[in-house]
């Protein structure tokens, strides 16, 4: 149960809860709806015989909701249950290539564009009944596509309009890429949750022998975009922090992007130091993989990496091989978006359960109560940590 229940006790939900899992959420859906059923079951609100509370306990928060296809491709959204009232949260992975669609007879995998398409078939099937429409989107859809350098779109900001024009009062998303993309909604909720405790949580479980202070042990950032969430890291840890720069070749474009054409490292001495490389996401992973094989050259120890997203989406293989040879010795990601079978069978992989953190949110929110204090866990990071240098003094 939630640490803070007494807060819960006289507090007053804001509508009957409602859960909608999109095409490649239900996984986490069903762990969400687990955690939010058992810590209701278990309180006694003090008004739990008003009207407000008609519908607090119930088997399951999820709302059944179907998502057919014509043989065009074409689709819509149906609501099987009556929503008028409730206080909805949809739950959208916008990345979620394992969902296929069938068009014209061919069996053909949803692009980001199809997801938040079913996003808006969604919000646009409930009709307007329900009281409160939320978003969970782990991953923000078009979060690359933040700023204009050329005269291009702005897709991130855009779509965070169309959510708002659609009646969503709050956008929820983890460790967004710039967060200063809700600058396109000043007047909206909108919340870039980091899950800094959760990833260190892992670290601490999956790893013995760690030593956090700045003779054993350094934070580093892969470019210099990413900065202040390594900042963080590297205060609540206790350690040094470290940088590289990436030199690029804006003179062409690869894949979208200015190709890499060097890592160059700001930072103090790696000798024989574990180092802990944090970023938003690992997409093909050319940089991590290069910034490792730098770390190695200037004799770092254990090399662990965090990224809230692990798309992976040049395969496997590379990183494969870097385990093999002593450049990786774990990547830690989360379970907000699609994971292949062969990626959770990785030896070098280790899955950070976000579900819970995302209950939290969910049951504070729905009770009208702040977030403020799930948003900022230095405390509770502290405490992991001295109970870690406990456990370890006494073996």
């Amino acid at each position: 149960m939630p640490e803070t229940q007494d807060l819960f006790e006289n507090a007053m939900p804001l509508g009957q809860l409602g859960l909608v899992a999109l095409p490649g959420c239900e996984s986490l859906a069903a762990k969400i709806d687990y955690y939010l059923y058992r810590w209701r079951l278990e309180r006694n609100p003090e008004h739990k015989n008003s009207l407000n509370y008609i519908g607090y306990n119930r088997d399951s928060y999820l709302i059944q909701a179907s998502f057919p296809r014509f043989a065009t491709g074409e689709g819509k959204c149906v609501i099987e249950q009556s929503v008028r009232g409730f206080d909805i949260y949809l739950l959208a992975d916008v990345f979620n290539y394992g969902v296929t669609k069938r068009m014209y007879g061919m069996t053909v995998p949803m692009s980001p564009d199809e997801h938040f398409a079913n996003l808006k078939r969604a919000i646009s099937a409930l009709g307007g009944k329900a009281r409160r429409v939320s978003v969970i989107m782990p991953m923000l859809y078009e979060g690359r596509q933040h700023k204009r350098s050329l005269r291009e779109s702005l897709d991130c900001a855009e779509m965070l309009k169309e959510l708002e024009n659609l009646g969503v009062e709050n956008i929820i998303t983890f460790d967004a890429h710039d967060s200063r993309v809700q600058n396109a909604i000043p007047l909206g909720g909108f919340e870039n949750v980091r899950p800094a405790y959760q990833m260190i949580k892992a670290l601490l479980r999956s790893e013995k022998n760690l030593q956090f202070d700045p003779d054993h042990m350094i934070v580093i950032s892969p470019d210099e975009g990413g900065m202040n969430r390594c900042i963080y890291f590297a205060n609540v840890l206790g350690v040094d922090l470290g940088m590289f720069y990436k030199r690029r070749d804006y003179t062409r474009l690869v894949d979208g992007r200015n190709p890499i054409i060097a890592h160059q490292f700001l930072g103090a001495s790696l000798e024989g130091k574990d180092v802990i490389v944090v970023d938003d996401m690992i997409s093909s992973g050319e940089s991590i993989l290069e910034v490792a094989c730098k770390l190695k050259e200037m004799n770092a120890g254990r090399i662990y990496a965090c990224a809230s997203f692990g798309l992976f989406n040049s395969g496997l293989e590379n990183f494969d091989r870097a385990f093999e040879e002593g450049q990786i010795t774990r990547i830690f990601t989360t379970n907000t978006i699609y994971r292949t079978p062969e990626l959770l069978d990785r030896a070098w992989y280790t899955e950070v359960d976000l579900s819970k953190y995302i209950s939290y949110l969910i049951d504070n929110l729905n009770h009208d109560l702040s977030i403020s204090r799930l948003l900022n866990p230095s405390d509770k990071i502290k405490v992991l940590l001295d109970n870690y240098k406990s456990k370890t003094m006494n073996n």
